[in-house]
C-alpha cells in the first residue's frame, strides 16, 4: 500500500509539472555586492529585480487559474489522491514563487544598505 501511495504522489507531481508546463519560474538574478559595487552597478542591479519581480508577477499570473481549477477538482468529494497532491503541488510552486520575491528583495535591500555604508556621498 505504501509504494502504491509513493506511486501516486509521484504521478500527481508529474502531473502537476504538466500542468504548470507553459508557465516558466524565472531565473533568480545575481545581485551586485553593494559594498564593492558602483552606483552603475548598483543601478544595473536594481533593474535586474525589477525584471525578475515582472517576470515572477507574469509566471504567478500563469500559475494562478491552473491553482485554482486544482484546488477545485481537490475539493471535490471524488477528488484522486492524483488531484489533491497535484493541488498541492501547484500550490507550493505559487508559495516559492512568492518566496523567491521575498528573499531576493530582502537580499537587494541589504546591499543597497551596504552600498549606502561604504558610499555615503553617493
Amino acid at each position: 500500500m505504501k509504494s502504491f501511495s509513493l506511486a501516486l504522489a509521484g504521478l500527481a507531481l508529474v502531473s502537476a509539472s504538466a500542468m504548470a508546463e507553459d508557465c516558466a519560474a524565472p531565473d533568480m538574478p545575481t545581485i551586485p555586492d553593494g559594498g564593492s559595487s558602483t552606483y552603475d552597478q548598483m543601478i544595473e542591479g536594481m533593474g535586474s529585480v525589477k525584471t525578475f519581480q515582472e517576470a515572477n508577477a507574469t509566471y504567478m499570473g500563469c500559475l494562478e487559474p491552473k491553482l485554482a481549477a486544482a484546488t477545485e477538482a481537490a475539493k471535490a468529494d471524488d477528488a484522486s489522491d492524483v488531484q489533491k497532491a497535484a493541488a498541492m503541488a501547484l500550490n507550493e510552486a505559487y508559495n516559492a514563487a512568492v518566496a523567491a520575491e521575498e528573499e531576493l528583495a530582502g537580499a537587494f535591500n541589504t546591499e543597497i544598505r551596504e552600498f549606502k555604508a561604504a558610499n555615503p556621498d553617493s
